[in-house]
């Protein structure tokens, strides 16, 4: 997300807590049960980030990924992740032309606006690791050749529980360039009874757009202009120097990860029509954010922690900045 200096004004604020709304509106139409992971997922897609979605199969997954992308009007590309899937299959291959008699770059699937990469842990560690440049630079490299994919791009990957047969684990420098990994979470048993009633048709077919890639890329440029004090830059830097320090921990958030919070606690705010970043913000988005960007000590495993309950116990070390009178 690029930063500016200008702080962004109230009435665009306003008109992104309206387009945030729409769009949550739009995706709860067809993905029921808990609201917080479509929240989660429109604020990734308007802080510019990717998004990891831990689950197991069945939950919706899927059907999240297609409706953000058909709410705001995109191109919508999916990838399985298989063991026999090569890096070429995802960013896509130079081939020769002989009518033309040149060499010409065709693109992969990675050159949509939403690129859904399903269950990302069963491909091999190479294969996942061609995404890594395309997430993070938002471009494919191709014979010393650059291609811009379209703005805006998400990747919304899915990946299933590491004690399933056939996956491998996501390469720590991968993980750190999701911006938020969430969980579906299993629906309620009303909401499992309405998607059998409706033989398993989950409305995605009567989604109609409520806004555009171009309004989009201009809201996510809006969320980059809120208004951060540098006492919530520096609880955000806090936040995640604690999880360097966590016994438990032996690899801690980057400040990418710090980067990261800020990023997402703008859109938070924004999609409340606020001008400005608080500490709640940063707070109720260090979970999401942060937990799965830890590697912990093997001690650590064995003793059954795990990478939420150390981010829980950083918020409570350390405390938030004092609100000014």
């Amino acid at each position: 997300m690029a930063e500016s200096h200008d702080v962004a004004g109230q009435h665009e604020v306003d008109r992104l807590a309206a387009t945030f709304e729409r769009i949550e509106a739009s995706v709860r139409s067809v993905v029921q049960g808990d609201p917080m992971p479509v929240r989660l997922a429109i604020t990734c897609l308007l802080a510019e980030g990717h998004l990891l979605i831990e689950d197991l199969p069945g939950v919706g997954k899927t059907t999240l990924a297609r409706a953000v992308s058909a709410s705001i009007h995109g191109r919508t590309a999916r990838v399985q992740f298989t063991p026999d899937l090569l890096p070429s299959d995802v960013t896509g291959v130079t081939v020769f032309d002989p009518s033309t008699r040149v060499f010409e770059f065709r693109e992969g699937p990675v050159f949509a606006n939403v690129v859904l990469a399903d269950e990302i842990n069963r491909a091999s560690p190479k294969v996942q690791s061609a995404l890594l440049e395309v997430m993070e630079e938002r471009q494919v490299t191709a014979d010393a050749a650059p291609h811009a994919v379209p703005r805006p791009f998400m990747v919304i990957a899915t990946q299933n529980p590491f004690e399933m047969e056939g996956t491998y684990r996501l390469p720590e420098a991968q993980l750190d360039r999701f911006l938020l990994r969430i969980s579906m979470g299993s629906p309620t048993l009303e909401a499992e009874v309405a998607m059998v009633r409706a033989g398993g048709n989950t409305g995605l077919a009567r989604i109609q757009p409520v806004t555009t890639t171009t309004e989009v890329a201009e809201l996510i440029s809006v969320a980059g202009r809120v208004h951060v004090a540098d006492e919530v830059i520096g609880y955000a830097a806090e936040i995640c120097r604690g999880t360097r320090d966590a016994p438990e921990v032996r690899l801690g958030a980057s400040p990418r990860a710090t980067l990261a919070l800020v990023r997402a606690a703008r859109v938070v705010a924004a999609a409340e029509a606020r001008r400005y970043v608080s500490p709640d913000d940063v707070r109720r988005l260090a979970p999401p954010v942060l937990a799965h960007r830890l590697a912990l000590t093997p001690a650590a495993e064995v003793g059954g922690a795990d990478q939420e309950s150390v981010v829980a116990a950083v918020l409570v070390r350390v405390r938030p900045p004092r609100r000014r009178d």
